[in-house]
């Protein structure tokens, strides 16, 4: 339970977490309440975002206590959380993302046009190797992620089996991806995708500070986060005509109601193209009504 205490409390600070450490954690978890929790996370300031994160660690957290029967029952299943306000998701037009991939130094431009087209987390950017690009097949695996924790990188695979997917590329994406690998990475296959300036591997807050937003500031997009290139993936997908399906198994979400509660708004005004393309269908199959035979 303390090692989930730790987890808990990269996400919302050591003093919020600090139930699950103490003795009787899980016990407590009962007393306070889960939504108890959450709404004390939502009055300190906590993005919705942030809050939801923290659910999903105490969640599985609760749920693993109950597999191993330090509790009856999890609170987690009955808690309300706050809603996500769309104006925390940020999206770029394929416009923007070039503007911005132009706007970055050389060696972190492919980062942009392939995270906007594809939509890893940074973690999974992070631990990108070359053996998990296939530029024949244009796919990139996604099995391993590097996750910085005050100060130390600690390496492991996405927690679901839908974090561990398979993500397609465009040509275009495919050919800047290529050209990345060929000037910047080296040939052993072990190689880190995007690696840091100093050879090492790529760390958020160095990143953000020295490249992502002198970027920004000259792409004139001030305030875009790294995060907002994956929202900007699932955007470009679903303009694309990308199902709710494909959404999930793409962005690596457990299931298309997640996906259909951040980003169904995108799919507004989606039914008028179906119904054209029915028309058309019609049309070209060219219907008549036949005559019943008596």
């Amino acid at each position: 339970m303390r090692s989930g205490a730790r987890s808990l409390g990269d996400v919302v600070g050591d003093e919020r977490a600090a139930p699950l450490s103490a003795p009787g954690g899980c016990c407590a978890l009962i007393d306070f309440g889960g939504w108890a929790w959450v709404a004390e996370l939502s009055a300190a300031g906590l993005a919705p975002a942030t809050v939801h994160k923290a659910y999903q660690t105490l969640s599985k957290l609760l749920r693993a206590a109950v597999e191993n029967d330090l509790l009856a029952v999890s609170p987690c299943p009955r808690t309300p959380l706050p809603r996500i306000d769309r104006q925390e998701m940020r999206y770029l037009n394929p416009a923007e993302v070039a503007w911005l991939a132009d706007s970055m130094t050389a060696r972190y431009r492919a980062f942009v046009v392939f995270d906007a087209y594809c939509g890893l987390r940074l973690s999974e950017l992070a631990g990108l190797r070359r053996r998990h690009i296939d530029l024949i097949e244009r796919r990139v695996r996604v099995t391993e992620n590097a996750v910085e924790v005050k100060g130390r990188i600690e390496w492991g695979q996405p927690k679901t089996r839908a974090g561990r997917r398979t993500v397609p590329m465009t040509v275009k994406v495919s050919a800047a991806l290529a050209q990345h690998l060929d000037e910047f990475v080296g040939p052993d296959p072990a190689s880190l995708v995007f690696g840091g300036a100093d050879g090492g591997v790529l760390r958020a807050g160095s990143f953000r500070s020295r490249f992502w937003v002198p970027a920004t500031k000259k792409a004139d997009l001030v305030g875009l986060r790294i995060h907002d290139l994956r929202h900007t993936a699932v955007a470009l997908w679903i303009a694309a005509g990308a199902n709710p399906k494909q959404l999930a198994t793409w962005a690596g979400h457990t299931s298309v109601s997640v996906v259909l509660d951040r980003y169904g708004h995108l799919y507004e005004g989606h039914d008028v193209d179906i119904l054209d393309r029915l028309d058309q269908l019609a049309d070209r199959l060219q219907l008549s009504p036949t005559t019943p035979t008596q």
